[in-house]
C-alpha cells in the first residue's frame, strides 16, 4: 500500500537534546493545530506527502510533526511528545492504514505517550476537551469499505478503537477525514486530481475542527 514519487523535504518539529516544558512551544503556537504523522516511508508517500505540502503552506496553522522522522531508532521522547501536545489547540493523528490497522508506531506512541496521570486516571485530563481527529488513507477504494462489499467492514468501523481510546481519556472526537482508493495511482486518469482536491478538502477539514 505504499508510492513512489518525488523527495520532499518536511517542515516539522525538531527535536533538540535537553530538558524540556510545555512553555518551550506554547509561545506561537497555542492556537494552532498540530498535524501528528505516522509513516514510516514519508520519502516515498504519494498521498500523504501530498496532504503535507498543503498544510506546510499554513505554517501560521498547523504544526507538522513527523514521529518516524523525530525518532528515527523508535526511542519516543515522552515528555516532548506530552509538552508538544499540551502547547496546542487541536490534536490530528494523520497516518496510513496499514493491513486494516495503524503503523506500530503510533500503537507505540499511544502506548507510551498517554500515561496514567497525564492523559487519564488521577490528574490525567491533558486530553479533557481538546479537539482530536484521524487523517487517514486507505489503499481500498471507498465502495469496498461497506458492510456488503469484499471485505464486509467500514473504515469507520477499523477505527473504533481510536473513538473508543479518545472517550477513554475525555477528548472532543471530531472524527476522521479519509483518502481512499491510494493505490489506484497508476491505474486512474486523474488521481492526480483527486489528490489535489482531498488536499484542499484536508485543509479545510482541519480549518473547521
Amino acid at each position: 500500500m505504499k508510492h513512489r514519487g518525488a523527495g520532499y523535504r518536511l517542515a516539522c518539529f525538531s527535536v533538540d537534546a535537553g530538558p524540556v516544558h510545555p512553555s518551550h512551544f506554547r509561545k506561537n503556537s497555542m492556537l494552532k493545530t498540530l498535524v501528528i504523522v505516522f509513516h514510516p516511508s514519508i520519502g516515498t508517500s504519494v498521498a500523504n506527502k501530498r496532504w503535507l505540502q498543503e498544510l506546510a503552506q499554513y505554517p501560521d496553522r498547523y504544526t507538522i510533526h513527523d514521529v518516524h522522522q523525530a525518532y528515527p531508532d523508535g526511542n519516543i521522547d515522552v515528555a516532548r511528545e506530552q509538552a508538544l501536545v499540551e502547547a496546542h489547540a487541536n490534536v490530528v493523528l494523520q497516518f496510513p492504514v496499514y493491513w486494516f490497522n495503524c503503523p506500530p508506531l503510533l500503537k507505540q506512541w499511544l502506548d507510551e505517550v498517554l500515561a496514567y496521570g497525564w492523559a487519564y486516571g488521577t490528574g490525567g485530563d491533558a486530553f479533557k476537551g481538546r479537539k482530536v481527529a484521524l487523517a487517514v488513507t486507505a489503499g481500498i477504494r471507498q465502495e469496498d469499505f461497506t458492510p456488503e462489499a469484499k471485505w464486509n467492514v467500514t473504515l469507520a468501523q477499523l477505527l473504533a478503537p481510536f473513538d473508543v481510546t479518545l472517550a477513554y481519556i475525555g477528548a472532543d472526537n471530531r472524527r476522521f477525514f479519509a483518502f481512499y482508493g491510494a493505490e489506484d495511482g497508476p491505474k486512474e486518469p486523474d488521481y492526480a486530481g483527486r489528490l489535489a482536491r482531498s488536499a484542499q478538502e484536508y485543509e479545510r477539514f482541519l480549518a473547521a475542527l
